[in-house]
């Protein structure tokens, strides 16, 4: 039985819009995110070498705005983004034909099935981190209040019981939800700070885990001059 997929057209077809994909991918963050977040937002990076140089790894972060994972991105090399994956919900970013598009095969993201339970939501993600990719973990799952830490759900904890030996670099981020909070869909100029902590290892103490991802942002909040610390976690 014939099989379109096996054609040496469609494999030219395929690798056409993979170069098409990258492309636009590396003018968007290029053209687009790298001047807003160099003028219009200006970018306070602490301990840029402790950025992972290759896969696989995990970058968690604090949630509190759609930038976050942009941002964080554009942290790393243009010739690295091909193989940065942000996790993020399918619910919002395939709730349309443009935004799925975009989304998947432009940013690149892994949507997440939010609230399932009969299958592994981490499939695609642990298919990425074998092929040696860099994925962006956001361990509080959803965007919290603005500038508060939420906190964490144990999402991170049964991904990383997998993967004990990925390295898991966390990164504090604070101004990104003033900038553009949860709910506002507009564009305000604020100083964003990226603080980035030494790599951490997963655990066979679930708690013991999950407690020291929010020591370690609380730790990292600490670096930034005007935060000293963050006093008001959600409960």
């Amino acid at each position: 039985q014939f099989d379109i997929r096996n054609a040496p057209l469609f494999s030219f077809f395929q690798l056409l819009l993979g170069h098409a994909a990258m492309m636009l991918l590396t003018l968007f963050f290029l053209l687009i995110i790298r001047p807003v977040t160099t003028f219009l937002l200006g970018m306070n990076i602490r301990h840029f070498s402790r950025l992972p140089k290759n896969g696989p790894a995990l970058v968690i972060a604090n949630h509190n705005s759609h930038l976050d994972a942009i941002v964080l991105m554009s942290l790393f090399p243009l010739k690295m983004l091909k193989k940065i994956h942000p996790v993020a919900a399918q619910d919002y970013f395939l709730s349309n034909r443009f935004l799925a598009w975009f989304s998947t095969q432009i940013i690149g993201i892994i949507p997440f099935k939010r609230k399932v339970l009969k299958e592994n939501p981490f499939e695609q993600v642990e298919e990425a981190l074998n092929r040696g990719e860099v994925i962006i973990f956001f361990p509080e799952g959803s965007r919290g209040e603005a500038e508060k830490l939420s906190p964490m759900k144990s999402g991170i904890a049964h991904l990383t019981k997998k993967f004990p030996d990925v390295p898991i670099t966390p990164v504090f981020l604070h101004g990104l939800g003033k900038a553009l909070p949860k709910g506002d869909p507009i564009l305000v100029p604020f100083v964003v700070d990226a603080v980035i902590g030494a790599p951490l290892f997963s655990c066979e103490d679930r708690a013991v885990f999950m407690q020291s991802i929010h020591d370690t942002f609380e730790n990292l909040s600490r670096e930034i001059p005007h935060l000293q610390e963050i006093s008001n976690v959600k409960d």
